[in-house]
């Protein structure tokens, strides 16, 4: 029997499939046939480039050899991408990954043409391709209800998951399966997690004020506080342009939000002069906020590194997100008086139920409850 063992590599900053085997003509003729199949000399084997197809494909081209034995021991100890782990486990074959491409792909333009945005398309286009490959033994149309509940059991929770990533995954499920023919889902009988009901993190006045002041860079120290001035998320922000700010009415104008929705936020004096120092200093050509490339936006996960840097540098020993500083503004309006309804339409949320999860996390009425420990 020939082995053929596969692992993992790097070249030139990109992942690899090295392949080791001994050195027969047969064998080479077909790893040049793969494209960018090549000898290299650094790891002194052979190597074509990664991807979720790769394993399959090499088993596919392989195949017509009897004698040869894959071994995908060494990436199975060293992947950590869930789906290329079940993809190997279900022996999933290079025509059975292409259909199910195909069938996503699909179900990406069904979203498109419905005008869902590109971020939730990405999930649920994300979600369904794990469960598809999750459930890689059957077909599509055998996939029912009970190979959901088994996913939910054996991947989504014996992963740790959260439940909101299984309430994301289930959408993309339904969603799916409505539109796809001869199927034995009943999509009504999918059953969503019970979510747990956790309150929004909140940081004092004192807490934001050390976070802002910690930013030495005027531009970090614009977005920030701009997300606390205004209660915007790290998108709405990155998707702001100049002519967003409406100096004269006072407004910030947040176009496409959440749920291709539009909406105003107030500006005060304070937050218009900080922007008109901005603007004057980096005099951005597109968006408010662009990265190191002119007219091209501001990058999310480099703003999360900002705020990872300005809370180690303002002392503050708490898991601090972007998400905190729009709880906090929430919060501490709520705590100003001002009424649930104006801060409903400022935070853009579609249910009045959402906007009243601060009311249990603001301290106002609270800390005027005398316990009667202390009237002993």
């Amino acid at each position: 029997m020939i082995q053929i063992q596969l692992s993992i590599g790097i070249l030139k900053e990109k992942r690899i499939i090295i392949l080791r085997f001994p050195n027969i003509e047969n064998l080479k003729r077909i790893v040049r046939s793969f494209r960018e199949g090549r000898w290299n000399i650094t790891h002194k084997a052979w190597t074509i480039p990664y991807s979720i197809h790769s394993i399959a494909e090499i088993k596919n081209a392989f195949a017509a050899i009897p004698e040869v034995n894959i071994d995908a021991t060494e990436i199975l100890k060293s992947e950590k991408s869930d789906i290329v782990l079940i993809s190997i486990r279900n022996n999933m074959t290079a025509e059975k990954l292409a259909h199910i491409a195909a069938q996503i792909e699909s179900f990406v333009r069904w979203l498109r043409s419905r005008r869902y945005s590109e971020s939730t398309i990405k999930s649920y286009k994300n979600a369904i391709r794990v469960f598809l490959i999750y459930t890689g033994t059957k077909e599509i149309h055998e996939i029912d209800n009970e190979d959901i509940i088994h996913f939910n059991n054996d991947y989504i929770i014996a992963n740790e998951y959260s439940a909101s990533i299984q309430n994301q995954a289930v959408n993309a499920i339904k969603l799916f399966f409505r539109i796809v023919e001869h199927t034995n889902i009943e999509v009504a009988l999918i059953h969503r997690p019970k979510r747990p009901k956790l309150l929004p993190n909140v940081l004092s006045k004192l807490e934001v004020k050390k976070i802002l002041d910690s930013l030495i860079n005027r531009k970090h120290r614009a977005m920030l506080s701009l997300i606390y001035a205004c209660g915007l998320r790290c998108g709405e922000l990155l998707q702001l342009k100049p002519m967003h700010v409406d100096s004269n009415r006072m407004v910030l104008i947040i176009k496409q939000a959440k749920g291709r929705k539009d909406r105003i936020a107030p500006l005060s004096k304070k937050t218009v002069e900080m922007l008109r120092e901005y603007y004057m200093l980096y005099k951005p050509k597109v968006y408010l906020f662009e990265g190191a490339t002119i007219g091209e936006a501001y990058d999310a996960r480099s703003l999360q590194n900002v705020i990872k840097q300005a809370i180690h540098k303002a002392g503050i020993h708490k898991p601090v997100t972007l998400h905190w500083l729009r709880h906090s503004y929430a919060t501490h309006l709520l705590e100003a008086g001002t009424d649930l309804r104006y801060i409903q339409e400022i935070l853009g949320h579609a249910s009045s139920r959402t906007t009243e999860i601060y009311t249990h996390v603001s301290t106002q009425s609270i800390q005027q409850i005398v316990s009667p420990f202390d009237t002993l």
